[in-house]
């Protein structure tokens, strides 16, 4: 295997604000790089896992300018944990304003996990104010995505963690662990709701890497809001208005280019969700990388996503 590329050195943002998108929700955002680069806006994972510091070193300092937000209810935004006016469609619009207030005509979109949904969902509504997609582990929001993760498929793989997601529920609400996890992440006791968000956590974080990896820790009110907003959406059918929305329209998108980085071994998006899309998509170039799961974190999608969007701005 060739030497790989690994992540920039950590950079500070050269600019930070907010931008107020309803009555209620209030985004934090921040723009790193060269204010003259080539523009990207990075399209976080959960839902609700708000923008990270590791996010800013995947690009080249002096040749991108790259928008890192945290979207609605996650991170610096606020309300945290608030699930209000917080669903896909609105997400799609906030992108936009977002857009318009950096004052980009054009840029490339960046995401991974949900982040690869949400940013399948903006580029279709808004196919001409994107010039290409670097994407991970995509995720289509799917009822047979669902149901490998909540019901029988990644259990198999990782029982002993799925024994101890489902044993936080009573028996008699196991036929539908979302729904009995958002019943309790939304209680009015605060106990209540840490005990999920912990369990619920666990749950993902397990199936994350290839390899076991230290959980990293997060703030209460972090991994609250994490657990809440990524549940809300999952119980909602990430709000798409039926089951194969993003494949149905990807013919709006069919001319854009497209870099897929994919772990053949990611045990929350199968390698399944990333062909499918594929073949929808004429100018996409998936990489399945042989030895990784699904954490952005891990050396091989970190070298494919550098790769992807250098490529992408060359061909731009």
């Amino acid at each position: 295997m060739s030497e790989r590329r690994t992540l920039y050195p950590a950079i500070e943002p050269y600019k930070t604000n907010s931008l107020q998108v309803s009555n209620l929700h209030t985004l934090y955002y921040e723009e790193v790089g060269n204010h003259e680069g080539v523009a990207v806006v990075f399209l976080h994972g959960g839902p609700g896992v708000g923008a990270q510091p590791l996010y800013r070193r995947f690009f080249h300092p002096e040749r991108f300018r790259v928008i890192n937000f945290s979207q609605r209810g996650a991170g610096k935004s606020s309300p945290s944990g608030e699930l209000r006016q917080n669903d896909t469609w609105a997400l799609v619009e906030d992108i936009e304003k977002l857009r318009q207030a950096v004052n980009v005509e054009r840029w490339f979109v960046f995401g991974g996990s949900w982040g690869s949904t949400l940013a399948l969902a903006y580029a279709q509504q808004y196919p001409e104010r994107v010039r290409g997609l670097v994407l991970r582990g995509i995720f289509l929001g799917t009822r047979a995505e669902h149901n490998w993760l909540y019901v029988d498929g990644a259990s198999r793989i990782h029982p002993e963690s799925w024994q101890r997601f489902q044993s936080f529920i009573p028996p008699e609400e196991r036929s539908d662990l979302p729904a009995a996890y958002y019943q309790r992440l939304t209680s009015t006791r605060r106990e209540v709701q840490m005990a999920a968000a912990e369990h619920w956590y666990q749950w993902e974080e397990s199936l994350i890497s290839l390899l076991p990896r230290e959980a990293p820790r997060m703030a209460p009110d972090e991994l609250l809001a994490f657990a809440r907003i990524e549940c809300h959406y999952i119980v909602n059918g990430l709000f798409l208005p039926e089951d194969n929305y993003l494949l149905d329209n990807a013919h709006k998108i069919a001319h854009l280019p497209c870099w897929i980085a994919q772990g053949r071994y990611d045990i929350i998006c199968p390698v399944v969700s990333a062909i499918n899309l594929c073949q929808h998509l004429p100018e996409a170039e998936l990489h399945i990388v042989p030895d990784a799961g699904h954490a952005i974190s891990e050396p091989g999608i970190v070298d494919s996503l550098m790769n992807g969007i250098e490529a992408l701005a060359e061909r731009g």
